[in-house]
């Protein structure tokens, strides 16, 4: 009885074990504190939320391409990121094309909309040539091959950027129609924040449909399931995995634009972060998992935004919100530890 116990719980899991019960004590006494001092008023707490809603859609935005690709070839593509990277400097250059015309001000709707077409274009066609020249060669290769050649492609963009647009951040210039913001009572809901929750809702409605109700869709639903299945009985394997590259880089160049009204800056170190962000979303939801991947960023975005103000601010923590990156990297040891599969993620039988 004894070694099986060993067995099962080695001095590794009893560390982690011990790590996340730490960080959950942590976090429920500093929320304790913060919500006993009164210090935030319930429309503060609303603003956290409905900005970490905004921040989510982003995530959830990004976090489909991970999610796709790794569903469909099993590889986590890092250069994901500088996929969004790229779009959102495509949308740079047409806002500030638009902008010096008066164009951007003038028609600021259909103004967005060429930057969306613009950036997803943009990232669609890089992600799919990275598929073709980077990944297509080693689809057979042992599964680290094709990770590090992920890396070596995000530095190859993050670098080309670089050399290209220069190392400095590139401000979007500002849209009038999105500045300010409505006052519901109490609440201010930024008009930037509407403007991500109504594009992030189509997008994520067309995919739905995309990958439910169409041939595309049962192509790479069967690709995923099992590939050489799928060559059998008629699916081109190779079309169906660069048209998923297709989706997850369009998908990837609308977060680029909505990133630029938000925070409004590009730079070419810009996808590092909100990439591990997003893969950490598509963890969170549970990896190859659509739905997830949407829910793991929304989650994210909110635990990000309410997450310094409520515990951090309680444990006495000086300027919390500059350790909001922290936070989204606690959750991600917090679902490893405890739910590696995510909060959608199908648990898998272990062998006797």
């Amino acid at each position: 009885m004894l070694a099986r116990l060993r067995r099962e719980f080695d001095i590794a899991d009893i560390a982690l074990y011990a790590i996340g019960a730490v960080l959950v004590i942590s976090i429920i006494y500093g929320s304790y504190v913060t919500i006993t001092s009164e210090k935030y008023t319930s429309a503060q707490w609303v603003n956290f939320v409905l900005f970490g809603l905004a921040q989510g859609g982003i995530y959830a935005l990004i976090a489909l391409g991970y999610t796709m690709v790794y569903g469909i070839l099993g590889m986590i593509n890092f250069a994901h990121g500088d996929f969004f990277m790229m779009g959102s400097f495509a949308a740079f250059f047409v806002s500030a094309a638009l902008a010096q015309a008066g164009f951007l001000e003038t028609n600021p709707f259909l103004s967005v909309a060429l930057m969306m077409v613009v950036a997803m274009t943009v990232s669609a066609t890089i992600a799919v040539l990275a598929e073709r020249i980077a990944y297509r060669p080693l689809r057979r290769a042992p599964r680290l091959v094709p990770l590090i050649t992920a890396i070596g492609v995000s530095y190859f963009l993050q670098y080309t950027a670089r050399g290209l647009f220069g190392s400095g951040v590139k401000a979007f210039p500002n849209i009038p129609a999105f500045s300010g913001a409505w006052q519901i009572g109490a609440i201010a809901v930024q008009k930037t924040q509407v403007a991500v929750f109504v594009v992030t809702a189509f997008l994520l409605v067309f995919l739905y449909f995309l990958i439910q109700r169409t041939k595309v869709g049962r192509a790479i639903r069967s690709v995923a399931e099992d590939k050489d299945a799928a060559a059998l009985m008629g699916v081109d394997v190779d079309r169906t995995i660069a048209i998923t590259f297709l989706i997850g880089g369009t998908m990837a160049g609308a977060a680029g634009v909505m990133y630029g009204i938000v925070f409004r800056q590009a730079s070419f170190i810009m996808g590092f972060i909100p990439g591990l962000k997003a893969f950490t979303s598509a963890v969170l939801g549970g990896i190859g998992n659509i739905t997830g991947a949407v829910l793991g960023g929304l989650t994210l975005g909110i635990v990000e935004s309410v997450g310094p103000s409520l515990f951090l601010d309680g444990l006495g923590i000086p300027a919390p919100h500059q350790l909001k990156d922290a936070i989204a990297f606690t959750v991600l040891v917090l679902i490893l530890i405890f739910r590696p599969t995510g909060i959608l993620g199908e648990r898998l039988a272990k062998r006797a």
